[in-house]
Formats: C-alpha cells, sequence, structure tokens
C-alpha cells in the first residue's frame, strides 16, 4: 500500500506532517528515504508539531538521535548519515529505543542494513519542481493500517 503527495511549499509538508501525527501509535518505526535536502527533517519537525511539541527540533545529524516526549508518546528521530559501517549500530545502544511503547523515525537507514529493526512504513521523499514528491509506503500490517487511517483523515 502507497501514499503519495506533492508537497508544494512548507504549509502542506506542515499539514501532512499534521496528518501523520493524528495516526502515530508507540511501536512504529519509519524509515526516511531521499537524498541530501530532501526534506527528511522538515518533515520530522511538521509531525512533532502536529503533536503538539513546541520546543526546539534540532537535526540529529551530530547527535545521531535526537528524543522527544509528547502526548505521551516517545519518539526518536535518528540520522544515520556519519555511519561508515553498517555494524557501527550494533555499537551504538540504539537497540533499546525500538520497542512498543515508542515511535521512531530513521533518515539514513542503508546506513545501518542487515542490522536495523526493520520499517513499518517507509517515507520516500524527492525534491520536484519547487517543492517535494512523497511516497509513504507501508510494508507491515501495523504499517498498512496506519496508512489506512492516513487516508481516511478528513474523508469521514
Amino acid at each position: 500500500m502507497k501514499v503519495t503527495r506533492y508537497l508544494a511549499d512548507e504549509n502542506s509538508t506542515a499539514q501532512l506532517g499534521a496528518e501523520v501525527a493524528m495516526v502515530l501509535h508507540p511501536g512504529l518505526v519509519f524509515y526516511l528515504v531521499g537524498d541530501l535536502g530532501a526534506g527528511k527533517t522538515t518533515l520530522v519537525r511538521s509531525i512533532l508539531r502536529g503533536l503538539g511539541y513546541q520546543g526546539k527540533v534540532k537535526s540529529p545529524t551530530y547527535a545521531l538521535v535526537e528524543s522527544y516526549v509528547v502526548s505521551s508518546l516517545n519518539l526518536y528521530h535518528f540520522d544515520l548519515y556519519r555511519f561508515a559501517d553498517p555494524g557501527e549500530w550494533e555499537g551504538s545502544g540504539f537497540r533499546e529505543y525500538f520497542n512498543p511503547l515508542a515511535v521512531c523515525f530513521v533518515e539514513w537507514p542503508e546506513k545501518a542494513a542487515g542490522f536495523l529493526p526493520p520499517a513499518d512504513v517507509v517515507i520516500h521523499l524527492a525534491i520536484r519542481d519547487c517543492g517535494r514528491e512523497v511516497e509513504l509506503e507501508a510494508v507491515t500490517e501495523a504499517g498498512r493500517q496506519c496508512l489506512n487511517r492516513l487516508q481516511n483523515i478528513g474523508t469521514t
């Protein structure tokens, strides 16, 4: 199952983030895939804003992970861009973050291929024209349920 949207500007990214925030539940894992500048961190920031988070949302490029507690939800945002070898995942101590009580968003998941817990939803972002093309792809039953709820927002 796939959901595709064109995000023409920051407002449309914020709207998608708010909609994704409405369908999140603990235990979900999202991979964010796209080139540098494709909008991965911007989308996570929009999701956090949609959850009601008012604090600063930093890119986890240097810290590798940023954690947030909002709306009784533990959300972890990873950026694995600086991993030189997938095996670095094993020594990172991050495996414990992936649990039934958390939601995890992972940028550059291919940098830990073979070690990273599997995604429920893969979000592909690409620059197109003056905006972004985003495709959300469900790869598990939990992911399909999440995207079904996302598609139903605004239709009820």
